[in-house]
This record gives structure tokens, sequence and C-alpha cells, in this order.
């Protein structure tokens, strides 16, 4: 029985979870997999030794350190519809790969830390998804933990998001006194079983009863129920109840309530995610010089690159480009062709993900992530479709805020720490700049960490051993303007001039002051904090 595009696009749901780093982002993915039924226990984040390996977190540095640091994809089907969960990197020295990732999710699930609310990294990320019109579902996690009041936190969303919140929950109490929530919509009481079974492994916790039965008293005494029936009346007249539309224009968040560890509030959030988180909607694209938009149901196979990881399997010198479909129906076998370079690919061993498991994907519907294997064909940000026409908006690059000099403690491999670099840079880890004038390499990134993380992976992956030193420049800006004034710019500063990884011409220069001092001398050149991809 074969469906149409458009029936298969309707059933997806494609979706990535936001955090700060600790907010329990990593567990919260655990849990809506066990809840999905994709796998059969959470990733053992409270086990020991080697199993403490979460599903989603497949790098050794990422196990080594208990964080994510690059995006990964599941895919589960559950109750009818299929869901692409898109996992990003918590922590802000790999905010790029976060946002590349987001380009590819139709909705997010914005996860906060009951006792902490809103914070900084939680605020960068929600720009993001707000510049991208993506709708944010809301999920208050570690509420059997000393929280701050539910009214407080939802107050911050308001004021800090300029979004309406909308509890579909209400949690009775928090800590030691967290009983459970109540059901905003069906008036049911959720109970929370706050006693763990023998292995380590939690009971369950039971079902769900009528809040104004009987049975209640089982679970709360005559005053927490009353403070529950108060505060849960405050809510439903004091906050706004929940509009579907409303929720899909990016006005307004649900706002579920639980503890990704404990797995309670996850299947209600999952229950939400398929009841209101979009299927893949149209996309604005470029046909030649036209602008046009792409549907689900069309027939042309479209989609773009947002990621591109290497050695996922370090026996195999690997490179995985993550595809996100737009529209068409895939099939294994398929030829497709990238709009910038017009390379016909036959894309014969196509990968749907679980983390870093996966396995070939025969045929994939608008909303999909499919992994295409290349060697060095694609690049982050590049279009394909059937007729290598199209061409999405691309993604984009920011001037990194760090950069460093990098040279290899062994000089005869300075050849093979090219072609690593490079290949690292195309993955969209950090950029590489190659100064006009001189032999070294200038890595640039936005935080510490991803130094770390590179040195770490041409070691493992490479086998080059790295030595990153300080290096003159403090701020790289790529330039803009009629080529002749370009020229003529690059030609008075050819020390400070280098070019990207697509031979783009790049300024480094020693101090911000020095980017306005030259600005101002070089008004018809633009010194561009931004680029974008492909």
């Amino acid at each position: 029985m074969s469906t149409s595009p458009a029936a298969e696009a309707a059933r997806r749901r494609t979706f990535a979870i936001i955090s700060h780093p600790d907010a329990g982002k990593t567990t919260l993915t655990e849990n809506l997999l066990l809840a999905g039924g994709a796998i059969r226990a959470a990733g053992a984040v409270r086990a020991r030794g080697e199993n403490r390996r979460t599903r989603s977190d497949w790098m050794k540095i990422e196990r080594e350190r208990g964080i994510s640091v690059s995006a990964s994809v599941m895919t589960f089907d559950h109750d009818g519809l299929m869901f692409n969960l898109l996992d990003t990197p918590g922590h802000e020295d790999f905010s790029e790969d976060t946002y590349r990732t987001l380009t590819a999710a139709d909705a997010a699930v914005m996860v906060l830390d009951a006792a902490k609310g809103i914070e900084p990294q939680t605020l960068k990320l929600f720009e993001v998804c707000r510049m991208r019109d993506i709708p944010i579902i809301t999920f208050i996690n570690k509420m059997d933990r000393e929280a701050q009041d539910p009214f407080e936190l939802l107050d911050e969303v308001a004021s800090k998001l300029a979004l309406d919140p909308s509890p579909l929950y209400w949690p009775a109490g928090s800590g030691n006194r967290f009983r459970g929530m109540l059901d905003l919509r069906r008036d049911r009481f959720l109970p929370f079983a706050s006693k763990r079974g023998g292995k380590d492994e939690d009971e369950g916790h039971p079902d769900p009863i009528a809040f104004r039965g009987n049975a209640v008293v089982s679970y709360l005494d005559p005053d927490e129920q009353e403070e529950l029936s108060e505060n849960a009346e405050l809510a439903l007249g004091g906050l706004k109840a929940f509009d579907p539309q409303a929720f899909l224009e990016g006005h307004m968040t649900p706002v579920f309530f639980g503890s990704a560890l404990r797995h309670f509030g996850v299947d209600q959030l999952l229950e939400g995610l398929g009841a209101y988180a979009p299927p893949p909607k149209a996309v604005p694209a470029r046909r030649g010089a036209e602008e046009t938009h792409v549907a689900p149901g069309d027939r042309e196979v479209t989609g773009f690159v947002f990621k591109v990881q290497a050695n996922m399997d370090p026996n195999h010198r690997d490179r995985i480009a993550f595809f996100k479909l737009c529209s068409g129906r895939f099939s294994r076998g398929m030829k497709l062709k990238v709009q910038n370079t017009g390379k016909q690919l036959s894309v014969n061993a196509p990968m749907m993900f679980f983390a870093s498991d996966r396995e070939l994907a025969e045929d994939a519907y608008a909303g999909d992530v499919i992994g295409i294997p290349n060697h060095g064909v694609l690049r982050v940000g590049d279009s394909l479709s059937e007729s290598g026409a199209l061409r999405f908006a691309g993604l984009p690059n920011f001037a990194p805020e760090i950069l460093q000099r990098v040279r290899v403690k062994d000089p005869l491999k300075a050849k093979h720490l090219k072609r690593a670099l490079e290949s690292l840079a195309e993955e969209g880890v950090t950029q590489l700049f190659r100064p006009n004038i001189g032999a070294d390499f200038i890595v640039g990134a936005v935080g510490q960490l991803q130094f770390e993380v590179m040195a770490d992976r041409l070691r493992e992956e490479y086998q080059l051993d790295v030595i990153f030193e300080a290096s003159p420049y403090a701020e790289a800006r790529w330039l803009g303007g009629d080529r002749a004034d370009v020229e003529d710019f690059e030609g008075k500063h050819r020390g400070a001039m280098a070019t990207d990884i697509d031979e783009q011409p790049v300024f480094l220069a020693k101090s911000a002051w020095e980017v306005g001092y030259v600005s101002e001398r070089f008004p018809k050149v633009r010194l561009e904090r931004s680029k974008e991809r492909a």
C-alpha cells in the first residue's frame, strides 16, 4: 500500500530539545525514547561504568565528560506518528551546531530547571527559535527537587520570553513534598511514586485517578488537596487557556511539569508533542532567480544538509551528511543533484539514525532526517533535489570569538593536519582561516571547549598531536562590497588577510577597536560578522 507524500509528511513530528546545560536535556531525551517504545531501558544515567553512556551522547569526549557536544538525531514510531528527535548540545561553546540543528526542527521543547528557571543559554536558544518562527513547548523539569514557585516560573517565561504560558498540568508541591500533578483539562490527578525499585529502577507511577473522587486521599492529605485545588483555580483563572493556533504562531507555550530522571510527566509531554507540534510546513526556496515555496506534498524530492559528521564509525573514515527532507518521497538508490556544484549523487546507503546506531532507510518523507554517506562531496548548507535547481536559504557562519594558531608536534605530518582541519571545518566544528602570509593555520571557535574537543578528535580520529597557541588576532570579519573596493582593501592589508574554507577573503584584526577604525577608513567595504554558507 503506497501512501502519498502529503499524508506521510502529516504523520511527522520533527522537534529539537533546547536547554541550558544541566537542565536535564539528555535525561529527557532518553526518557522520551523510552516513552515512545524506542528503547527498553532509559540510558542508565544513574547506572555505573560503561552503562552510563546515554544513547544520544556517542562521542568519546561526551561519554567521559557527561555533556552533549554534538547534535544527534533519533527516529521512532509511536501512536501512529513518526517522531524525529533532534538532540542539541546544551553547552554554549557549541551554539553554532545547535543553531544549525534548529533550522531542521519544526518545533522545540524548552527544558527549564524548576529551581533555576530561565538561564542565559536558554534565552539565546529561544531567540534563535523566535527568528525561525519555531513553536515552543515548555517542560519544567526536576520537580522532585526543591523548586521555585510555579507562578513565578511562569511569570519569568512571560516577561523574559514575551510568550503566554498556558499550563496543561499543575504540580502538587516540589522536592520531598512533590506528590504529583493535576491534569487541568481532565480534572485527573497523576500521582508521583517517590519509592524506587530494588534495582535502582523506578517502580513506575500509579495510574491517574479522579481528583474529586475518594481515592485521592491515598496521595494527598486535606491541606495538600486544598492547596492544589486553590492553585489550579488561580492558574485557570489568571493564565490564558491553551490555544493551539496561538502556539503555532509563536505567541503561546503549553507548559508541562515533571521529573525526567524519574520518568514522570514524560508520557504527557510526548502526548502533547503528538497532539500539538506541527507537521512539516512549506519552506521558502529559490528556483533560479525566482522566489518559491516547497510544500511537503510536492512530488520532487528536495531538502538541505544541516550537519556533517565525520568518523561516526571510527573503523571506516565515514562522512555522514544529515539531510532534512522538505518534500517528495525519497527512495533508496535515488539520484539527487547538489544545487551549488551541479554534482549528482546516487544515494544507495541512506540511513535512519538512532544516535550512533543506524539502519538503512528504504524510503523517507518530508520532515525526516536521513544520513547520506559521502566523501567530502556534501557540505553544511548544501541544497539537494532531483532537478538540482532548488536552493534553500543557506545556514549562517558567525564570526568566531576566539582565534588560535594550531600546529602539529610532528612537522612531517603538516600535510595530514591540513586535511584533518579542513575536514573538521567542513563539519562546522570550528572555522579555519589560512593567512595569506605565513604557514600557520588560524582556528576560530565560539568557546575554549571547542578547542579541547578538536584536539581530542585530531588525536583519536587522525592520530595527530597538536598544539594550540595564542594568535595575534582577536577578530575575524568577512569582506563584502564591490569587487574593486574589496581588492583595494586586500592590497592595503595584505599582512592581515586570510581565506576561509570556501576561499572567501577574511580580515583578521588584532582588536575590536581595529575593526571599527578600519571600517571608518574604508566605508565602501563591509566587514561582516556572519556569512551564509553554501
